[in-house]
């Protein structure tokens, strides 16, 4: 898939005139000379035969003119929707099988639950497939809090039933639903019984849930060494890496890389997505620096704002972020879609 960032102003969806049939010489219908082409019915497609017309805006005052005039003025959307709109379509970008995320940090409190959360929220609501959120969290992990629990069980649970689910009916009695169709299957609140789980443990629940989901996010413990984080590692076609604008973060974030490139885990770090979460307007550190860096190391960097509604820790849609929030979490879903595209999944 070509670079979001190279389309221009393409109309997502719609082919460019150098794509459309050149109607090459084969057996088929006679030309005006006496040639034969490869002219079909199927050419009658609404993005071959019809003259491209801009997109109707969505908002603004293009939306109120466009209204207005009952659709007969169209200066069409404005650079940031024509933008927005692009973005997402890399989110849609198809997944042959099932693509498996491990949202990663070694310090905790810089929201990597809150990165799993809404780049799961990004996808389900954009995406036509099925999207869920695994809590790999062995200590006592949050993430089945932050949607409107629909159900009491846990990844254990699913774990001892496993030999009876064989239908998506039978998985969604064990996962929450968000409004955005995200779904979430928590983690145990007593540690006692997360500490128990293992590789072997996350693996057999990941290969549950792959048979029926595109998307699997999966938010892992601040331990890489752990048995469940390193279970999940394995499992990853690729990571988020999350780091808070400060030195100390910055710097435990770094030698995540480290230590993934140190223990076999190199692909991952060519192909991961650093995010620095929680800007505020102000700040001491050089972000131009630290964003340097981790572009250096990783595929893309992308800056999240720092954003009061999620400070709470509580159940939080997407409607509810401010704009600028919601525009930095469809570009980390751009990002980590444009991989989409590559050959299958790590097995």
């Amino acid at each position: 898939m070509p670079d979001i960032e190279q389309r221009g102003r393409a109309r997502p969806g719609r082919r460019s005139r150098a794509e459309l049939p050149a109607y090459p010489q084969s057996a088929g219908a006679y030309g005006r000379h006496g040639a034969r082409t490869a002219a079909t019915a199927n050419d009658f497609a609404a993005d071959v035969m019809l003259r491209p017309r801009p997109e109707p805006p969505q908002s603004g005052w293009r939306r109120a003119l466009f209204t207005v005039t009952g659709g007969t003025v169209n200066v069409g959307p404005s650079q940031r929707e024509q933008r927005e709109r692009e973005l997402i379509a890399a989110v849609c970008t198809p997944i042959i099988g099932c693509r498996r995320i491990a949202v990663v940090s070694r310090k905790g409190g810089v929201g990597k639950t809150t990165t799993t959360l809404f780049l799961g929220h990004t996808f389900a609501q954009h995406r036509g497939d099925r999207v869920i959120a695994l809590d790999g969290n062995p200590d006592a992990g949050s993430l089945g809090y932050r949607v409107r629990r629909e159900t009491t069980k846990t990844i254990t649970n699913l774990l001892v039933a496993r030999d009876s689910v064989s239908r998506y009916a039978d998985i969604r009695a064990f996962t929450s639903q968000a409004p955005t169709r995200l779904e979430v299957i928590a983690a145990d609140d007593d540690p006692r019984i997360t500490d128990t789980l293992c590789e072997t443990d996350y693996r057999r629940a990941v290969e549950l849930l792959e048979v029926h989901y595109n998307l699997i996010c999966m938010d892992t413990g601040t331990g890489v060494l752990e048995s469940a984080s390193k279970g999940i590692l394995q499992l990853a076609d690729q990571i988020v890496l999350v780091t808070s604008p400060s030195l100390d973060s910055g710097r435990a974030a770094s030698a995540t890389l480290d230590w993934l490139e140190n223990n076999g885990h190199t692909d991952l770090v060519a192909g991961s997505v650093a995010v620095i979460n929680g800007i505020r307007p102000k700040g001491m550190v050089d972000l131009d620096q630290v964003e340097r860096h981790f572009q250096a190391r990783c595929r893309s960097v992308v800056r999240v704002p720092w954003d009061e509604v999620l400070q709470a820790g509580a159940e939080t849609d997407l409607s509810e972020l401010r704009p600028a929030t919601r525009a930095a979490y469809l570009e980390l879903g751009a990002k980590v879609a444009k991989s989409f595209a590559a050959p299958g999944p790590r097995i």
